[in-house]
């Protein structure tokens, strides 16, 4: 199947009363350690409240500003989420998280410590009836040749291994130096509406259509809240950011809204 996508969905019943979650771009760790505490505190209290209702909770992307597992070593910080989606999961609810362009280099510690998988690719999914494909979006659509073909050096085994032979202290300083570079230089170009017929994740789910049918795209990556039609019984959802907009979407089985966490 084209896209690189499995022909079967992911099935996620959902019962009544219950609702799915989505919200991508956390970007925790910036601009600075105080600031991204505050904006932690602020997710767990939405997780908080999404709880008390929820049956999945989807985490799209970029959960992190940077992120490399080494064999025996984590970033530091981050404990007051990582605590937080270890309660929730053995309350028995539901966490899917996807890599972004950020936090790429996730591996094992996510599954084999929080119990909560995690998908380098985009996936399927049929929940209460509805047709859903989330994934976090960089390196899809048209164009962006540049970092397409850097996307597939950083994600090489390789590549990876040989960032493992850096000390921690070093690597971990390292990378966070360039992701800090990489978002001044952007600024909030991200943050720019094209029009819906420059929208490249919009193009790229029509292409999708073209094979098959969902009812929703979710995506992330674009730190913009969008909630675009892109077929007849289609739309397309850009989850935004949690940089500026707080902003997430939630799935109650009927439809899905965008919603803002001010």
């Amino acid at each position: 199947m084209e896209h690189g996508l499995s022909a079967v969905d992911y099935s996620i019943p959902l019962p009544e009363g219950k609702r799915v979650y989505f919200a991508s771009d956390f970007h925790l760790g910036v601009p600075d350690p105080a600031t991204s505490r505050d904006r932690e505190r602020h997710i767990v209290r939405w997780l908080d409240a999404a709880a008390k209702d929820a049956e999945h909770i989807f985490l799209v992307g970029d959960i992190f500003d940077f992120w490399f597992e080494y064999r025996e070593v984590i970033p530091k910080g981050y404990t007051r989420l990582l605590g937080k989606l270890a309660e929730l999961r053995d309350k028995g609810i539901g966490i899917s998280v996807f890599i972004g362009n950020h936090d790429m280099w996730m591996d094992g510690y996510f599954k084999d410590e929080l119990d909560i998988p995690v998908h380098y690719e985009p996936k399927t999914y049929n929940i209460g009836g509805k047709r859903f494909y989330i994934g976090h979006g960089d390196g899809l659509g048209p164009g962006d040749h540049g970092y397409k073909m850097l996307k597939k050096v950083f994600r090489n085994p390789i590549c990876r291994a040989l960032f493992s032979l850096i000390h921690p202290s070093w690597g971990i300083g390292l990378a966070n130096y360039f992701s800090r570079k990489s978002r001044a230089a952007t600024g909030m170009e991200l943050e720019k509406f094209l029009g819906e017929e420059n929208e490249w994740l919009a193009i790229y789910s029509k292409e999708v259509l073209q094979q098959s049918h969902f009812d929703y795209f979710i995506f992330g990556h674009r730190h913009l809240p969008l909630d675009l039609q892109v077929g007849a019984d289609s739309r397309y959802i850009n989850l935004g950011d949690w940089l500026y907009y707080c902003s997430y979407a939630v799935f109650d089985g009927k439809t899905t809204s965008l919603l803002y966490d001010k």
